[in-house]
C-alpha cells in the first residue's frame, strides 16, 4: 500500500504544499481527520503524520524558515530565467494517458504528445519508466529532449503523485549560505522531524511518540546527514574549506555543482538530470558516474558523453521522428542493437517493395488476359490489398550526417609557441597557479589538458593566447600565428537578435553572397529555417554550432578548445572530432568527454601542483587511475547511499 493509502486507512487526510526550492518535488504534510491519536509517524518519502494541534505550527515554522532563507533582493538573472521558464511552459502543450496502476512505482504513459509553439515534438508515443532503471535520453540537438524533461518535471505528464520528482534545471543563486548549508536544507522532511522531536522532548511527551520519530530519522540517516552531504560535495570537487565558503563567492559552474549535490542528497524517487557533467572536471565526472550507477529508483538523464552513458545507463530512450524508442543496455549496446534492427527493417522494406512491384506488374500484364490468368491476377490483387491494409514496413530514416570543416591554415615553421620559465598567479599575494613552466607547441601538437578544477587548465590557454600575462618568464609566439580559442562563454558574444546568417555576414563582410554563407553555416548542422531565425530562438546546442562556424572561419593555425562539447549532441561531437583530426594545425583541448579525448588527443598533459606533466598512457588509463584514487584516497566515497 502507498503512503497515501496507509494515511487514509488510518483516518488521515493529505494536504499538499508546493516547495519552490525543490522544483516539482512536493512537500506533503499529513494531518488527521479526527483527533483520535496524536502519535507522529512518518510513512515514506516526504509524507508526515502530525497531530492536528501542531500541523499549523509546523507549516508556519516552515514559512518562517523560507522567509529567512530568501535573499532581500531577487537576483535579476534568476528572475529572468524563471520568467523564461514560465513562458516556455505556457508555450508547451502535453497530452497523455496514465496506463500503469496509479499506485505502481513504474510509470507507463500512452498517447503521449508534446508540442512547443505549435511545433510537434512527440506524437502519439509512449513513455515507459520502470523502477530500478537508469535511462539515457538521446537525440539530435533541438529535437526536444530538455523540453520532455521539463514537462515530466513540472508534472504536465500524468505522473502519479506518490512518485516524487526532482528535476535539476539550473545553478543555485548567489547567497550568503555555504554549499553545505544549501545541501542540508533541501532535506525538509528531516529538518521538520528534528524540530518536532525537539518539541516533544521539551514537553516530556510519551516515549512511544518520540520512538516513532527516531525510527523515521534513523531511516533517513539523520545523524549522518551532514557527513553524507559533505561526502557528496567532496565527490563533486569541494574541499572542506570550499564547503564552508559563501555561495556568492563561487562561479556559476560551481553553484551548478551545489544544485547537483542537492539532487543527489535528497534521493527522490524520480531524478531528472540534463547534461549533469557540464561544468565538471574529469575527476568529478568519474565520481558522479560511480555514484549514479548505484541509483536504485528511476533516473532519466540527458548526456552528450557516450562514455558516461555507458557507465551509468541500463536503458536508452531514443527521441527520433516524434517517437520515443526504447533499447535495453547502455549506449554501446544501443548502437549495436539499433544497427541490427535497422538492417533487418531495410531488408524487410526491400522485400516488400519487390513483392509489390512484382504483383503490380503481374496485374498490369495479365489482368485482362485469359480467364485463368485473370483469376491469378485478381488473387494477387487481393494479396496486395491485404499487405497494404496490414501496414508496410517503413524505410529507415537516418539521422542527418554532419561534416564540420576547419579551413587550411598554411604552414608555420616550429616552434610556433615557446613557454620559457613561466610562472603565474592572479594576485600578488594569491596562490601560485604555475611555477617555471617550460615547453613548446607547434602545428603537430595534439594535446588534452586534464586535472582537477582550479589546477589551471583554462588559465594555461589564456596565457598562451595572451589574454593573461605571466607573472614571471616569457611566452614567445610566431609573428604570423593565428589562434582560435573556443570557451564556455563564447555564446555570450552572439547577438541574439540577429539570425546566424546575419551574424556571420556581419563578422565576415568579405563573404558577399548569402548563398555562400548559407553553405558554410549549413556544414555545422543548421537547417535553412534555423539559419534565418533569431539566435535567441535556437537551442544551446545550435548556438554552439554557430560559435564553431564563427571559430572555423577565423582560419586559425592553433585551436584551443575549452569544453567544446557542452550542449552538443553525440553526432555533432563525432563530427567535431573528425574535423579536428583533419585539421592541418595544432590543437590543445580541455574536456570532460573521455571519448572525444580518446578520438583526437595524441598526448595527455596533467595540470596539477603548479606544473604540467605528461601522462604515460592514454585517457582510458587515466580514467582508471582516477577510479583507483576514489578507492585509495577517499574510501568513504565508495559507500553506497542510494540504496533503499
Amino acid at each position: 500500500m502507498t503512503s497515501r493509502g496507509i494515511a487514509r486507512a488510518l483516518g488521515y487526510v493529505v494536504v499538499l504544499e508546493a516547495e519552490p526550492t525543490l522544483g516539482s518535488r512536493d512537500l506533503r504534510t499529513t494531518v488527521p481527520r479526527s483527533p483520535r491519536g496524536g502519535a507522529l509517524s512518518a510513512i515514506r518519502g516526504r509524507d508526515w503524520l502530525v497531530s492536528r494541534p501542531h500541523a499549523e505550527e509546523l507549516k508556519e515554522q516552515l514559512c518562517c524558515d523560507r522567509g529567512r532563507a530568501a535573499r532581500p533582493k531577487v537576483d535579476l538573472l534568476t528572475k529572468e530565467l524563471e520568467d523564461f521558464e514560465l513562458k516556455k511552459a505556457a508555450a508547451r502543450a502535453v497530452t497523455g494517458v496514465l496506463a500503469s496502476h496509479p499506485n505502481s512505482t513504474d510509470v507507463h504513459i500512452i498517447n503521449l504528445s508534446l508540442t512547443f509553439h505549435g511545433q510537434e515534438l512527440l506524437s502519439d508515443t509512449k513513455l515507459e519508466l520502470n523502477s530500478g532503471r537508469r535511462y539515457g535520453l538521446i537525440g539530435l540537438n533541438g529535437i526536444g529532449k530538455s523540453m520532455l524533461l521539463s514537462a515530466i518535471g513540472k508534472r504536465e505528464v500524468p505522473i502519479p503523485e506518490h512518485i516524487d520528482i526532482y528535476h535539476l534545471t539550473r545553478e543555485m543563486p548567489p547567497s550568503d549560505k555555504t554549499p553545505l548549508q544549501c545541501v542540508m536544507e533541501v532535506d525538509t522532511e528531516r529538518a521538520m522531524l528534528e524540530r518536532e522531536a525537539e518539541r516533544l522532548a521539551h514537553e516530556d511527551a510519551e516515549c512511544e511518540k518520540l520512538m516513532e520519530l527516531y525510527e523515521r530519522l534513523e531511516e533517513l540517516d539523520a545523524d549522518k546527514a551532514e557527513m553524507r552531504a559533505s561526502r557528496i560535495l567532496h565527490g563533486l570537487g569541494f574541499t572542506p574549506a570550499m564547503q564552508r565558503k559563501k555561495l556568492k563567492d563561487f562561479s556559476g559552474g560551481w553553484r551548478m555543482r551545489v544544485a547537483l549535490a542537492r539532487a543527489l542528497f535528497i534521493r527522490p524517487f524520480m531524478l531528472l538530470l540534463d547534461e549533469p557533467t557540464n561544468h565538471l572536471d574529469l575527476d568529478a565526472c568519474v565520481w558522479l558516474e560511480e555514484e549514479l550507477k548505484t541509483f536504485k529508483r528511476i533516473l532519466v538523464l540527458v548526456s552528450h558523453s557516450q562514455d558516461f552513458l555507458n557507465g551509468v545507463c541500463t536503458n536508452i530512450i531514443h527521441m527520433h521522428n516524434k517517437k520515443l524508442k526504447y533499447y535495453t543496455g547502455n549506449y554501446d549496446q544501443y548502437v549495436k542493437t539499433r544497427l541490427e534492427l535497422e538492417e533487418n527493417q531495410m531488408k524487410r522494406f526491400h522485400w516488400e517493395q519487390d513483392q509489390i512491384a512484382h504483383m503490380k506488374n503481374y496485374i498490369a500484364r495479365f489482368g485482362h488476359g485469359s480467364a485463368k490468368l485473370a483469376r491469378q491476377a485478381q488473387s494477387k490483387e487481393k494479396t496486395l490489398q491485404k499487405m497494404m491494409a496490414s501496414g508496410l514496413t517503413e524505410r529507415v530514416v537516418s539521422d542527418k550526417t554532419l561534416s564540420f570543416y576547419f579551413p587550411p591554415c598554411g604552414k608555420i615553421p616550429p616552434p610556433v609557441i615557446m613557454v620559457q620559465n613561466v610562472s603565474f598567479k592572479y594576485t600578488k599575494d594569491g596562490p601560485c597557479i604555475y611555477n617555471n613552466l617550460e615547453f613548446g607547441i607547434d602545428l603537430d601538437t595534439r594535446v588534452a589538458l586534464v586535472g582537477p578544477n582550479g589546477a589551471g587548465k583554462s588559465t594555461l590557454l589564456k596565457l598562451l593566447t595572451g589574454e593573461l600575462l605571466p607573472t614571471d618568464g616569457m611566452i614567445r609566439k610566431h609573428s604570423h600565428v593565428k589562434i582560435g580559442r573556443y570557451h564556455q562563454h563564447l555564446q555570450e558574444q552572439l547577438d541574439l537578435d540577429l539570425s546566424p546568417l546575419e551574424y556571420m555576414m556581419k563578422c565576415y563582410p568579405e563573404i558577399k553572397e548569402k548563398e555562400e554563407m548559407r553553405k558554410i553555416i549549413g556544414r555545422y548542422g543548421l537547417t535553412g529555417k534555423q539559419q534565418v531565425s533569431p539566435i535567441r530562438n535556437l537551442s544551446d546546442g545550435q548556438k554552439c554550432r554557430v560559435c564553431l562556424a564563427w571559430l572555423a572561419w577565423q582560419n586559425p593555425h592553433m585551436l584551443f578548445l575549452d569544453e567544446p562539447t557542452n550542449h552538443l549532441d553525440i553526432e555533432t561531437i563525432d563530427a567535431l572530432a573528425d574535423a579536428i583530426n583533419e585539421f592541418e594545425g595544432g590543437m590543445m583541448l580541455v574536456s570532460h568527454d573521455f571519448r572525444l579525448i580518446q578520438q583526437v588527443a595524441q598526448e595527455i598533459w596533467v595540470c596539477e601542483k603548479q606544473t604540467i606533466t605528461k601522462w604515460p598512457g592514454d585517457i582510458l588509463a587515466y580514467k582508471e587511475h582516477l577510479k583507483s584514487k576514489l578507492v585509495d584516497e577517499e574510501p568513504q566515497l565508495t559507500k553506497r547511499t542510494h540504496n533503499v
